[in-house]
């Protein structure tokens, strides 16, 4: 509700300032030609502009509100944009006669029948003529400012991207894990160096399964439940009997596949987020239920200040997500915390290349569609544009010899060119050779 209201009292803002503007524009033109301010009557003349302009401006502004938020992305496309002009036009017509019929029948007291006979073309003419002149520009400036938003809400989406591919291989392995690994090793090979080259085998497994495995989209569970058991030494050494962990020695079916380094994450957030100490044993299970692995943990949290921020259960959730229709439980009873993750089988990893496949293929049906969406859009514009050019003239040559025709005409026109430049991809000076002139420029300068 309050975002209604603030939206209405910044557009009343807006109508007033439009209205002034109009006000002295019209004003100048009528000096301009010779005439008179309607009886030179500036004050009356005003208050009929600003009513009109007011009126019009808010009618027809929330008649766009409407259409953006049903159709949302899809404002542009010709049926959103044919309604929206048609109700824009029919809405200032309804909003002219209305206003009229507020002046001459309740300030210039003249009977409504008097009123209906003598209603004509010549009284919505003007008022007509600048409510669409403003309306194309609007609709001109809301075109490039939705196309500027595209531009920038696809920039976050690639910037997104790159962003959780950076956080997925940075959960990967923690660096506090490889920081305190190197500490353990440090003292093991002064006070036990068996146990050091043991634990130097078992931290070079480790590392070699996350380079191996991180560009996978699933690999075996049998693997992954191996190189848990590996990763898991690593921990015991460094915590010795204050952990104690029950991993399978297989998976009940060897198709079973999971998310690579899914149960490293999940092993170390165990850790990372408990006490472990001789005195509160960290215990950790891992067993299949259903169509789930679960890694299931005693609660004992630690007393730290920052909050955990949940980036690696989100960062599994994502994958799986990506993968498959199952979705990763977590379920905490503030005694246990338990997450299960899905188990795929063989034949959903042979369905996940067609579901690449798929994908690729509507993407590049919906960028043709969107292509197809603004060449319509276009040729709409330029219809519409072509269409209104005469009328501005005809009531041009009916009203004055001043040629104010030429102000709507060529501004929409500029619309239109910028209309078919986005379609297009038509820039003459900044286009694709000019971009690429420029980053060759700056890549062969060593001072950049």
């Amino acid at each position: 509700m309050n975002k209604s209201i603030n939206f209405y009292l910044k557009e009343f803002a807006n109508a007033n300032i439009l209205a002034i503007l109009i006000f002295l524009v019209h004003g100048l033109i009528l000096y301009v030609i010779g005439n008179a301010w309607y009886g030179d009557d500036v004050v009356t003349f005003f208050l009929q502009n600003q009513l009109f302009s007011v009126v019009i401006y808010l009618t027809n502004t929330s008649i766009i509100r409407y259409f953006r938020e049903r159709y949302k992305g899809g404002f542009w496309n010709v049926k959103a944009l044919f309604y929206a002009v048609g109700l824009n036009i029919i809405a200032t017509l309804i909003c002219i006669f209305f206003i009229r019929l507020f002046f001459i029948v309740v300030i210039y007291e003249k009977s409504f029948d008097e009123f209906i006979v003598n209603e004509g073309v010549e009284g919505y003419k003007i008022p007509f003529i600048i409510t669409a002149i403003a309306t194309s520009f609007f609709y001109g400036a809301y075109y490039w400012k939705s196309k500027q938003d595209s531009k920038v809400k696809e920039s976050k989406i690639i910037a997104g991207a790159a962003s959780a591919k950076f956080n997925a291989l940075k959960n990967q392995l923690d660096p506090h894990f490889l920081f305190n690994s190197l500490n353990v090793l440090a003292s093991l090979i002064e006070e036990n160096p068996t146990q050091a080259q043991k634990f130097t085998t078992s931290l070079s497994k480790v590392y070699r399964y996350v380079l191996e495995q991180k560009n996978k989209e699933l690999v075996s569970l049998d693997e992954e439940l191996a190189f848990a058991r590996t990763y898991m030494r690593l921990i015991k050494m460094r915590f010795e009997d204050s952990i104690e962990v029950v991993i399978p020695e297989k998976a009940t079916d060897s198709n079973f596949k999971v998310v690579p380094l899914s149960l490293q994450l999940l092993l170390e957030n165990a850790v990372k987020h408990n006490q472990v100490n001789p005195s509160k044993k960290l215990h950790i299970t891992i067993y299949e239920k259903g169509n789930r692995l679960f890694v299931k943990n005693n609660i004992q949290e630690k007393q730290v200040i920052k909050k955990s921020s949940g980036v690696g259960l989100a960062n599994i959730k994502e994958r799986y997500r990506l993968l498959s229709n199952n979705e990763v439980t977590i379920l905490n009873d503030d005694t246990y915390f338990n997450v299960g993750v899905p188990i795929l089988t063989s034949a959903e990893q042979v369905d996940f290349e067609p579901k690449q496949i798929d994908y690729i293929e509507n993407k590049r049906y919906e960028r043709a569609k969107q292509k197809v969406d603004d060449l319509k859009g276009f040729y709409v514009h330029l219809a519409i544009y072509l269409i209104f050019v005469p009328v501005f003239i005809y009531f041009n040559v009916k009203s004055t010899s001043f040629p104010w025709a030429l102000f709507p005409i060529l501004g929409w026109g500029w619309g239109v060119l910028s209309h078919a430049s986005e379609t297009f991809g038509w820039h003459p000076v900044l286009n694709k050779e000019w971009e690429k002139r420029k980053i060759e420029k700056y890549m062969e300068d060593e001072n950049f």
